[in-house]
């Protein structure tokens, strides 16, 4: 199932030695799936939760993330939250996200500060859970269809999308004060935001997607002190990205033309440091997750290709070459977590 070769990036003691990798599948086909692939012995397991719990994981899972030992997986159009043992893969715990009146919150992503799991949701409410417990301690409101998540000085950030109300986006960001867990402030952006990062001075990046035509992507900076937009990157388009040492690594597809680009920025310089961060002539179809490796920098891309046959997960080093691909992990593979 990959591409074989030596790895010669393990020699840190706290190097990474698993990926998870989640894939949605197709929306209401109830084929998420999640694989794990080992970085010592370059091995894929390819239906890893199935394998350890005997059944599926649902219905288009859009995120997840690693606390502690537990691995979170937040599955949008089941309304649960998947709680499973990172090792053994086995399901510690679902957390059902419906409301009284027995519609599904659609939680969309998930965030960890201080013990607890933030979860956005499509309603929009956050959630906030107990990391011991496993249990929702509370919920809180933010704006229409949140659709990206992040922490900074002490206080969440979420964008609303408002993408279920197309053509009338959304375009705010909601601040939610983690104290008293309650809105304090929207900040305007631009239509439709979505993918939400920190840099370690704690400003926060906003991809802002317009309408996927007439209204370009934009990528945007809040001051996370003042709680301001302070600055809009005209020369940047981008759909999604991920920030690793103060450095973005910032990709955009044109569903016109059907072609990506990667560029590198510097967030402390608020410069870009190049405009194509591929530099081996590797092509990618269709550009769909991005994370990093937070020890060695590694940059991990997934190509969804037509979005109807298994993709693959590539991982480059940081000068932007190939170190090794995996080839039909799942359908639409999204997240890469490290281990």
């Amino acid at each position: 199932m990959e591409d074989k070769l030596k790895l010669s990036n393990n020699a840190g003691s706290n190097e990474p030695t698993q990926l998870y990798i989640l894939s949605e599948g197709l929306f209401n086909s109830n084929n998420s799936t999640l694989a794990k692939y080992d970085l010592t012995t370059n091995t894929l397991v390819s239906d890893f939760f199935l394998s350890a719990n005997k059944r599926g994981l649902g219905d288009t899972a859009n995120d997840m993330g690693i606390y502690g030992s537990k691995l979170y997986i937040v599955v949008n159009q089941s309304s649960q939250i998947e709680i499973i043992n990172a090792k053994s893969g086995k399901s510690l715990k679902q957390i059902p996200m419906f409301k009284e009146n027995g519609g599904g919150h659609q939680p969309r992503f998930i965030e960890f500060y201080g013990g607890k799991a933030y979860v956005c949701s499509f309603d929009g409410t956050v959630a906030k859970i107990d990391t011991t417990t496993l249990k929702i301690e509370s919920f809180t409101q933010c704006g229409k269809n949140p659709d990206g998540i992040c922490v900074a000085n002490n206080k969440l950030y979420i964008s609303n999308s408002g993408g279920l109300n197309f053509p009338n986006y959304d375009n705010t960001v909601s601040v939610i004060d983690l104290n008293t867990f309650t809105e304090i402030k929207k900040i305007t952006v631009g239509v439709n935001p979505g993918a939400m990062h920190a840099d370690s001075e704690g400003d926060v990046y906003v991809v802002s997607r317009g309408n996927y035509g007439t209204n370009p992507y934009k990528f945007q900076r809040i001051n996370a002190a003042t709680d301001a937009l302070i600055e809009t990157f005209n020369n940047i388009q981008a759909l999604n990205f991920t920030i690793h040492n103060d450095t973005a690594y910032i990709y955009n597809y044109n569903f016109t033309t059907q072609t990506s680009e990667i560029k590198v920025f510097d967030c402390k310089y608020e410069t870009i440091i190049s405009q194509n961060f591929i530099t081996d002539g590797t092509v990618l179809s269709t550009p769909f997750g991005i994370d990093i490796n937070p020890i060695n920098g590694d940059v991990y891309l997934t190509d969804a290709k037509s979005y109807t046959v298994l993709g693959d997960v590539l991982c480059f080093n940081r000068n932007g070459k190939l170190k090794f691909r995996l080839k039909e992990v799942g359908l639409n593979p999204k997240k890469v977590v490290f281990r």
